[in-house]
């Protein structure tokens, strides 16, 4: 059989730098420019997120069934997306909205967010279901899923470091030249986005369709094939475990640097340091798992995780040097909860007519984490904690210690899930 070039992995795992770019502005830094550069209110602002948020959360399920229906037919489907989400991703940063007009400036980020989250999931779940039906015929094991998700999230991980470094610059030059600047950086980020679907849809290996006889399920036969999937039940929770023990430190990193370690001037390269080991692990981790199985290689990753991180629990201010060690090791272990799962997840449903019915509830767990880690905003505040002012235990331990527990419950699920010699949950 013929091996997959690594020019087609390339052509496959371009498309997730764009896709990482949309992601980070979205979660981080639209609510700081909003309340902070447009005048929006801060209450109302995190309502506003809050239900577009809640709208893209259960969405992913019916956009999944929806990609299993058009069986690999997915050109016009990608074009139109990444059409979509870039004009939503100019509309947030350019609203043409008076600043302080406070109704119709949160209608507008209202309105954009929804489009940028929707456009989003809908290119994200036919590009992690591409992922899972790239050609079988052209490769005799897992290579193939282990090599486009290495090609996938290392292009990703440079996505949020573009994503963390340029637009916080942007804001920070002066006013008059900020609208033409975010302009300039909406019209490249557009350019970058067309560019790697057109990469994509020319150039990556090819998706492997359904036979051409073969009709997609309903919605309720699609449930009750996942409902009666062993091995996918199984991951779920773990899955959903490991998302919250990531979820929880990224909205708390900044209040823990800033209050915690007092080290505001230290963030960026923190950020950094974090994001360049989770860079350089990924192909490790990667080839750990052609080596031992995705699974275990899983399994270590955690156990990396919990070992660097639950250390932060006991820093405080000026533990500069012992910061940067956990950032990173902590970064060296994402690199497995970045590219491993979804390769999981693909060895489970490699021969399932539904693939991107699966991504729809995989992806909706990882939003829901997102959304639920919010919760250590209000739990910090009940503990006294105030932003701003050199922070207790209480932020050490949330930011540390949870996560850990987390992490540890979800590691404990997957020792119970039996594996055969090839890796895959049987």
């Amino acid at each position: 059989m013929n091996a997959i070039r690594p020019v087609a992995y390339a052509s496959y795992g371009l498309l997730g730098l764009p896709l990482a770019m949309a992601a980070l502005p979205v979660y981080v830094q639209i609510p700081a420019y909003y309340s902070g550069q447009l005048g929006l209110a801060l209450g109302l602002t995190g309502w506003v997120l809050f239900l577009a948020r809640l709208v893209d959360t259960f969405q992913d399920p019916l956009l999944g069934r929806w990609i299993d229906r058009l069986n690999g037919n997915i050109s016009t489907w990608f074009w139109g997306s990444a059409a979509v989400l870039a004009l939503a991703f100019l509309g947030l940063w350019l609203p043409p909205v008076p600043t302080g007009n406070t109704m119709y400036l949160s209608l507008w980020l209202a309105a954009m967010l929804i489009a940028a989250y929707t456009a989003h999931s809908m290119l994200n779940i036919a590009y992690l279901t591409w992922g899972a039906r790239i050609d079988a015929g052209a490769s005799t094991s897992d290579q193939g899923l282990l090599g486009a998700a290495a090609w996938r999230e290392g292009a990703g991980l440079l996505g949020v470091i573009l994503a963390s470094v340029i637009p916080s610059w942007l804001m920070s030059r002066p006013v008059a030249t900020m609208s033409r600047d975010l302009t300039g950086y909406s019209l490249a980020f557009a350019a970058i986005l067309l560019l790697a679907v057109l990469v994509l849809l020319k150039f990556a290996p090819a998706w492997q369709r359904a036979k051409a006889s073969a009709t997609a399920p309903s919605w309720h036969a699609t449930w009750a094939l996942m409902q009666a999937h062993q091995g996918f039940r199984q991951l779920l929770l773990p899955y959903f475990l490991n998302a919250i023990s990531v979820a929880i430190p990224s909205t708390l990193a900044l209040f823990f640097i800033n209050d915690r370690l007092q080290a505001p001037t230290y963030a960026g390269a923190f950020l950094a340091s974090y994001f360049i080991a989770a860079a350089i692990g990924l192909p490790l981790w990667v080839m750990a798992a052609k080596k031992i199985g995705v699974l275990c290689a899983w399994r270590w990753g955690m156990l990396l995780a919990i070992l660097a991180f639950c250390g932060a629990a006991t820093l405080g201010a000026g533990d500069i040097i012992a910061y940067f060690m956990v950032c990173i090791a902590a970064g060296l272990a994402l690199g497995a909860d970045l590219a491993l799962p979804p390769v999981l997840l693909a060895q489970l449903i490699r021969q399932d007519s539904s693939p991107a019915s699966y991504f729809g509830v995989w992806t909706l767990l990882g939003k829901l984490a997102l959304a639920l880690s919010g919760l250590a905003l209000p739990a910090l505040a009940a503990l006294d904690y105030q932003p701003g002012s050199p922070a207790g235990s209480a932020l050490a331990w949330v930011y540390a210690g949870v996560p850990c527990a987390f992490k540890l419950a979800a590691f404990w699920l997957l020792t119970r899930i039996k594996t055969d010699p090839a890796g895959v949950s049987s």
